[in-house]
Formats: C-alpha cells, sequence, structure tokens
C-alpha cells in the first residue's frame, strides 16, 4: 500500500510535465563537469537569514547538493522527499557522514521559503541529524555561478510561470570539486553510500551516459520533451490499478484464496 501511495503521488506531482518544455535536452539535463570546483566564496543565506559562504557548507563532510526551488509545485518536491526518505532509511547520520543542501534557483525566494521547507521535510522525514540540513537562497548571480559550476542548466517557462531544470543531486568532495551525480529519482541507501564514499575518498567519476541524465523524452506528436519518468509512473499506477482490480473481481467471484 506505501509503494502505491508513492507512485500516486510522484503521479500526480508530475501530472504537470507538458510538451511545453523547451525543444532541446541540453536545456534539461546535466552537463556533467567532474572535478569542476564550486564557487567557494559565493554567498548565501541559510533558512535563519545567516550569510555564509558556499565553502561553509561542507563542515569537513562530503557535500550532498540539490538544486531546484521551495515553491516548486512539480517535481521539486518528488526529488526531495525521495533524497530525505532514502536518507532516513539509511545509517547516515548528517553532520558525521555528510552535509547536506538545498538550493533553490530562484532568487526571489527569501529564507522564510527555505525554512518552511525545511520545517515541512523535516517533520516527514525525520533523518538522524536533520537539523543540520540547510535549505538556502541567494541572488542571482550567486546562483548562476553554483548551477554552473555542477552544470545544472536552467530556464525559466514563461507559459507555464515555472523554472525547467535538470533533476537529480550532486556529490561534491570536502575540498569543493564535484565527485559524482545521482541523476532523476528512485535513490536507495546503498547507491547513496556509494555515491558518498567516492566523494568522501575524493574519488572524480567518470562521465554517466546521456540516457541516464535525461528526465525528458523527445515526443514526436508535439515536438517537445515531456519528462520520461512521467510514462513510467504512469504506467506503474495503471499496472497496479489493473491488479487491484483484478483482486476486487475474483474476490467478488469468490475467487480469493484463503490464507
Amino acid at each position: 500500500m506505501q509503494a502505491l501511495l508513492f507512485i500516486l503521488a510522484m503521479c500526480a506531482a508530475l501530472s504537470s510535465a507538458s510538451a511545453d518544455s523547451p525543444r532541446a535536452p541540453a536545456a534539461i539535463a546535466f552537463e556533467q563537469k567532474p572535478g569542476a570546483r564550486l564557487p567557494l566564496e559565493a554567498r548565501l543565506r541559510d533558512q535563519n537569514d545567516v550569510s555564509l559562504r558556499v565553502s561553509d557548507l561542507f563542515e569537513g563532510k562530503p557535500l550532498i547538493l540539490a538544486l531546484g526551488y521551495f515553491r516548486c509545485k512539480s517535481f521539486c518536491p518528488v526529488l526531495r522527499a525521495d533524497l530525505l526518505e532514502t536518507l532516513r532509511r539509511s545509517d547516515l547520520e548528517a553532520g558525521r557522514d555528510y552535509s547536506l543542501a538545498f538550493v533553490s534557483i530562484d532568487p526571489s525566494e527569501t529564507p522564510s521559503d527555505a525554512r518552511e521547507a525545511k520545517d515541512a521535510d523535516i517533520m516527514r522525514w525525520p533523518a538522524p541529524g536533520a537539523e543540520r540540513w540547510r535549505f538556502l537562497t541567494s541572488d542571482a548571480a550567486s546562483l548562476r555561478a553554483l548551477a554552473d559550476s555542477v552544470g545544472f542548466r536552467v530556464s525559466f517557462d514563461e507559459k507555464k510561470v515555472r523554472f525547467v531544470h535538470p533533476v537529480g543531486v550532486v556529490f561534491i568532495t570536502r575540498d569543493g570539486r564535484v565527485s559524482n551525480y545521482l541523476t532523476g529519482v528512485g535513490y536507495d541507501p546503498i547507491g547513496v553510500r556509494g555515491a558518498l564514499a567516492r566523494a568522501s575518498a575524493e574519488v572524480i567519476a567518470g562521465k554517466q551516459s546521456l540516457i541516464n541524465l535525461l528526465c525528458y523524452e523527445y515526443d514526436a506528436s508535439t515536438g517537445g520533451y515531456t519528462l520520461a519518468v512521467t510514462r513510467l509512473l504512469r504506467g506503474g499506477a495503471i499496472l497496479t490499478i489493473g491488479l487491484l482490480g483484478a483482486m476486487i473481481y475474483r474476490s467478488m467471484r469468490g475467487e480469493v484464496p484463503r490464507a
């Protein structure tokens, strides 16, 4: 039942994805930059309206960096939910094993937006050390420098008044270099621990294949790109509903085996 609810929630969150998205995959995929250094002097403001530098995010630990925006009603909450649920189920602890930073790419968002998002997320996913997670905002120039450093391409959909961007997280070494990426969603504790281990050991992983980076796919009927994962999740939901329907039908006919 929990899996069904998660699938349905994902489908609901993705329902606004459409062919109005940019027509170039480069606009919606990470431009991978293994080994690239983050702008360590760039200034950010955390959920408590405290000013800090990018270099302050690490605290001697590898950094999990996720870019998105807090007022997003589409995929950003799904990404955070997936990652935070994975961290909750792992044996990892923020401050001991990793640092975590969610950074808004929308310069109009404020520390109060970040605080609201953090409070809600900690309530839903009380992982060990969750109070050390950072939710951050900044000015347009600093956000652009940070996004560019990890190859996070952003465009703005004027028609739908929303940002279009890659989906995934970046793992950063303690000295501020890009170690590796986990793109899309569907994280698991083993994968996250492995990515953190590479970043902790200062391993600079090679680029992933392009197919793993695109969360949108070309739709020949519209000439645009839509979220590939949308079809997967909708297919899963349809399959689940079909199985439930079959079970109900068999139950009405008295064909369900006794336990």
